[in-house]
């Protein structure tokens, strides 16, 4: 694919993957890693140990391209694999990325401190 596709495009389509391949719609778990990830018996805990560890990953990436040892597109790829796992906890619990993208639109303009301060007290 040369051209990237919008983002809204590219998560709502994601997200219709993702709801497919639930193993109580059908997706097999034996062909699908998400299907996999979703599976009785191995959800929530097998994509959220995915989460804990690609988060690591993006850490060391992180630190690896200010260092100048690795290019960027290795926090790149590591950030994708991160969102990608996130994406499927979403799906897990009947929401996707427009639920975040709601939430990120609804602070945005607000001071990030008194945000946080605010999620403190409620």
């Amino acid at each position: 694919m040369t051209d990237t596709p919008s983002a809204d495009a590219l998560f709502a389509h994601l997200a219709e993957v993702f709801q497919s391949r639930k193993p109580q719609r059908g997706g097999d778990p034996e062909r699908s890693y998400v299907a996999r990830l979703l599976a009785e018996g191995k959800a929530p805990d097998a994509f959220l140990k995915k989460i804990g560890e690609e988060a690591a990953e993006v850490v060391m990436a992180a630190k690896d391209v200010a260092s100048g040892a690795k290019p960027q597109q290795a926090l790149v790829y590591e950030v994708a694999d991160l969102w990608f796992h996130t994406l499927v906890a979403l799906a897990h619990f009947d929401l996707d990325a427009s639920d975040v993208l709601r939430e990120l639109a609804r602070r945005e303009g607000l001071s990030g401190l008194a945000e946080k301060a605010a999620r403190a007290q409620g």
